[in-house]
């Protein structure tokens, strides 16, 4: 069974990396689109922070 966990292929805090890891995606393709959804509505960054705590490490 997958589990959503924190990458140790790391760019910030391993976030968008273990998004993609789970979905079986490009980390770049990730970080983009959390970067625009950011911009665009700008509680990205509050996401990706509860995403930081919440996600347990590999």
């Amino acid at each position: 069974m997958k589990r959503l966990v924190k990458s140790s292929d790391r760019r910030l805090l391993g976030v968008c990396g273990g998004i993609a890891d789970y979905f079986d995606l490009d980390p770049n393709i990730i970080r983009l689109l959390w970067v625009i959804f950011s911009l665009l509505g700008g509680s990205g960054v509050l996401a990706y922070i509860i995403a930081a705590l919440i996600m347990p490490s590999k």
